[in-house]
């Protein structure tokens, strides 16, 4: 398992950060997500062979937020 903080733009209240993890963790291969509002980031705990960057990526704008930059 790999464990990477990604930043994560956009998040503004518990609802948010709800949102961010679930999608996240819907992914085949995540086991954990945990997103932080106050530190606009999410630390992701994932298998490398079945997920990667751009999944976490697509999933997180697709939910209305801005991964990465």
């Amino acid at each position: 398992m790999t464990n990477k903080t990604f930043q994560v733009n956009g998040m503004k209240c518990v609802h948010c950060k709800a949102r961010v993890e679930n999608v996240l963790q819907a992914l085949d291969g995540v086991s954990k997500a945990e997103a932080s509002v106050e530190n606009k980031n999410v630390c992701i705990e994932y298998d490398e062979t079945k997920t990667d960057e751009a999944a976490f990526k697509k999933a997180v704008e697709d939910a209305g937020y801005t991964f990465g930059a």
